[in-house]
């Protein structure tokens, strides 16, 4: 077998024996590094050390990455255009962070006989972030409420 150092240099190629007896003259581990190849390689390190250098490798690689969490924004009815604009800027700042939205209005009572009226409500509130978003789905009513979900993207 193909034998690798702990300083990474190759030592060359010589038997299993000789390899394990290498790494207990050093107090550490012979790991098999590529199984596959011909003749295979080995390396003389410290075992637990690999893999915690592996683990924080992983975690760096994982600390990149970032979740796409889907933000809600709740509109009323009766919801005043003072508080539907300060709902669209919220819902902007979520776009601009790469969030999707979920966009509910809620009805309650007699308010559900003008769903008309609802679906402009909300029709005008998407197309006030038409410009940085893209609609996924249209506005869907279901029971007392209405709801539309928008991406990121234009």
């Amino acid at each position: 077998m193909r034998v690798v150092d702990s300083a990474g240099e190759l030592v060359g190629v010589i038997s299993l024996d000789q390899a394990l007896e290498k790494a207990r003259e050093e107090g550490v581990d012979l790991v098999e590094i590529s199984p596959k190849a011909d003749p295979p390689v080995c390396r003389i390190i410290d075992y637990g050390k690999m893999l915690y250098a592996l683990k924080k490798k992983e975690q760096k690689g994982k600390q990149g990455t970032k979740t796409q969490e889907i933000k809600g924004i709740r509109l009323t009815f009766r919801i005043g255009e003072g508080d539907m604009e300060r709902q669209r800027k919220k819902a902007r700042e979520f776009l601009e962070e790469g969030h999707p939205i979920r966009i509910q209005l809620v009805m309650r009572g007699r308010e559900k006989a003008h769903k008309d009226i609802a679906f402009e409500k909300l029709n005008s509130f998407i197309a006030g972030l038409a410009d940085i978003s893209r609609l996924e789905n249209n506005p869907k009513g279901s029971g007392h409420q209405i709801i539309a979900i928008l991406k990121p993207g234009k």
